[in-house]
């Protein structure tokens, strides 16, 4: 390993102004990478240190030092971006099951993962894909307009007063603007899954008119128009200027040959997906931008078997880059997902026991800079030995 942990926590919480502090983020981040189990402050401060009030301390570091998590994670951005290449932008939903109504922006919301409405936190985390690898750098939680305008709740959980309700869409728009602005590096392309959100036409064109390469799954439901037809196919969703839904027009496109892909299925056996691909203008895309008619590439998959179901629906503005490496993007969302998994198992994701909103931040960014400084090494000794490819995007012949 190039760098020691003492010199890692120097590196990303040295501007923390007191000794103290740099020594308890030391000891929290030594607790994630070795405590078993649920990492409950009191059995991170226990598997690091024998002090009857150490488990104090580190409480009062996380939950009520007022220590600013920003610099920290802009720092882990450089340390990351300095060791390796980055592919892609990825945005990762995160359920946090809560039992009580008191941490910060509790509420009752759907988890598609558990079938059912859960009372729970809910957020996006921004993961560098670096291929075999995507690690967390930033973070963003829904605050409810209940919490957001409520006085009492916000003293209680010691939300700042610049800190107002945003919708799904503006907190993933705000992890791409900090992102930019803060990269050392080009900016990769924006892979994320938009297609639980409402607003996902919209946050499309926002995208685009910032200059991001983007590619997002989108609600099936999404109205689109196609940009052009195949000739022969008559009134279908494939007709120039019709408006249809996006779920529709992937199970028909509006080309001639579907793509065909082999790809992993369910089994991890390998399977052959027909990838139906077309030209579309996503009328909600372009509020705001009078005069202009953007065209994007929608594609999903048709799985054989019983019913023909479909799977994910996508929309790029790459329009010109070759599917193969499109689908290569679509694998970097999957793996954000199992990183989310591996946080939750290893990291302590779902372990943060504080109310506050600068705590649930402070927590955040400790188990994102343990996950990176245990895994990077470990997918560079990895690739090192596997002789890994960069990602090379290319555009159609």
């Amino acid at each position: 390993m190039d760098t020691t942990l003492d010199e890692f926590t120097e590196h990303l919480f040295g501007h923390l102004p007191r000794a103290d502090q740099r020594r308890w983020a030391r000891v929290y981040l030594q607790g994630l990478l070795t405590t078993r189990g649920k990492k409950s402050v009191r059995r991170l401060a226990a598997s690091v240190t024998a002090s009857p009030t150490a488990s104090q301390s580190l409480q009062q570091f996380i939950n009520a030092s007022p220590w600013d998590w920003e610099p920290a994670r802009r720092e882990l951005l450089r340390w990351i971006e300095g060791r390796h290449p980055v592919h892609a932008w990825t945005i990762g939903q995160a359920v946090f099951p809560k039992r009580g109504e008191h941490s910060v922006g509790v509420h009752r919301r759907f988890d598609p993962a558990a079938g059912r409405s859960v009372n729970c936190q809910f957020g996006f985390g921004l993961f560098l894909s670096l291929g075999g690898m995507s690690v967390p750098v930033d973070w963003r939680l829904l605050l409810p307009e209940t919490w957001a305008g409520d006085p009492v709740l916000r003293r209680r959980a010691r939300i700042s007063p610049e800190v107002a309700h945003r919708t799904p869409e503006a907190l993933v728009l705000e992890l791409v603007d900090s992102m930019a602005a803060h990269t050392s590096s080009a900016h990769a392309p924006v892979v994320a899954d938009l297609s639980r959100l409402s607003g996902a036409g919209t946050l499309i064109g926002m995208l685009g008119r910032r200059g991001h390469d983007f590619l997002v799954s989108v609600p099936p439901a999404l109205a689109v128009c196609a940009a052009g037809f195949a000739p022969g196919r008559g009134e279908q969703a494939g007709t120039p200027g019709r408006e249809t839904a996006a779920g529709d027009f992937a199970r028909v496109g509006n080309t001639r040959h579907p793509y065909t892909a082999l790809l992993a299925g369910p089994d991890a056996r390998p399977q052959r997906l027909r990838i139906h691909s077309g030209l579309v203008r996503v009328p909600g895309a372009e509020t705001g931008a009078p005069g202009t008619r953007r065209t994007y590439r929608l594609f999903g998959e048709r799985r054989p078997g019983p019913g023909h179901r479909g799977g994910p629906v996508w929309i790029t503005n790459m329009t010109e880059h070759r599917m193969d490496d499109l689908l290569h993007l679509v694998r970097q969302s999957a793996e954000s997902a199992r990183t989310l998994g591996s946080l939750a198992e290893d990291f302590g994701l779902l372990d943060f026991e504080g109310r506050s909103f600068p705590g649930w931040h402070h927590h955040m960014t400790l188990m994102s800079a343990a996950y990176a400084y245990k895994g990077l090494p470990a997918l560079r000794e990895r690739q090192g030995r596997q002789g890994y490819p960069a990602l090379e995007v290319r555009r159609s012949a």
